[in-house]
């Protein structure tokens, strides 16, 4: 029996033009897949890592974060569909061997994503105050749901840049490094909610902002690897325009759209679930929060091999 190729001879045979049989087609699905489904799920375990340190505070903190976990969900699919939106362009350039066309489109991507997320971010700061309310959360805990959500939203850069780099890279078939790296930042997230929330005392304040640390270690690690460690897409050394073009502008609109719409609807349904919840009480919300989460663990093997 021919012995099976490894993923990046195989992605080379994609970039030539070569045929693949059905056995190194299926070994290549799998050994893709398998690290992008640990990615997928370790971006769920953040928020189960939050509200699990939490709770031990009480049922009133773990509610707190559970009250606008499905937001951030919503606003974290946006930025995901953003990032898709260029990511399939830079695949499609790689597989057709042209690598300065995606690392053109790769510069415009980090200028769009940055604005973006800045988008993102300063809408989830002015609703933070409201949000709680909205939700039909009750004075007892919509101060520190308040609080958690605005630093989560200003965190969103972090995220949207550890999205971006990790898609590009895995794009270029590097799988190993955007799984590492998410792995150590939900082992980081635990690192962080530990000093902030039991030895600085700061609660569910303190949560978000050892999240938002680990995020920020994470993309900052990545971007590294991107940038400069990529043989494929690195940008050290290769000069060239950052400016956005209109064309590959309106290519990661009919791109992302659709999986835009799809993260609104998907979000809208998750935010009415809470909205329904929510007056049944601050121990009805804490445990519809960690039931969606512990859910949600249940799909992100399809989004991976997707």
């Amino acid at each position: 029996m021919q012995k099976l190729k490894n993923s990046e001879l195989l992605l080379s045979y994609i970039r030539e033009g070569r045929t693949m049989t059905q056995r190194e087609k299926l070994w290549l699905i799998v050994s893709l897949s398998i690290p992008s489904i640990l990615a997928q799920i370790s971006a769920t375990v953040m928020f189960f890592i939050d509200a699990s340190m939490v709770g031990h505070l009480g049922a009133k903190a773990s509610a707190a974060i559970g009250l606008v976990e499905t937001t951030g969900w919503l606003m974290g699919g946006l930025g995901s569909a953003a990032n898709m939106g260029f990511s399939v362009q830079v695949a499609h350039f790689i597989g057709a061997n042209d690598m300065e066309a995606a690392r053109r489109v790769l510069r415009q991507s980090i200028v769009c994503c940055i604005i973006w997320a800045l988008v993102i971010s300063i809408t989830s700061l002015c609703i933070s105050p409201y949000l709680p309310y909205w939700l039909g959360g009750n004075e007892e805990i919509a101060h520190d749901a308040s609080l958690y959500f605005a630093i989560f939203g200003l965190s969103g850069i972090f995220f949207q840049m550890e999205g971006l780099a990790g898609s590009m890279l895995k794009c270029s078939g590097n799988m190993k490094i955007p799984s590492v790296l998410n792995i150590g930042m939900c082992v980081m997230d635990v690192v962080f909610n530990y000093l902030f929330i039991y030895i600085l005392e700061m609660g569910v304040v303190g949560a978000a902002i050892g999240t938002g640390l680990a995020m920020l270690v994470t993309a900052s690690a990545m971007m590294y690897f991107l940038i400069v460690k990529s043989k494929m897409l690195a940008l050290i050394g290769r000069p060239g325009s950052f400016k956005p073009k209109e064309d590959t502008i309106r290519t990661a609109v009919k791109i992302g759209a659709p999986m835009g719409l799809q993260h609104l609807l998907m979000g809208g349904a998750y935010i009415v679930s809470t909205v329904i919840v929510a007056p049944l009480g601050t121990i009805a919300i804490a445990a519809h929060s960690l039931a969606i989460t512990v859910e949600s663990l249940c799909y992100m093997p399809g989004y991976g091999i997707a």
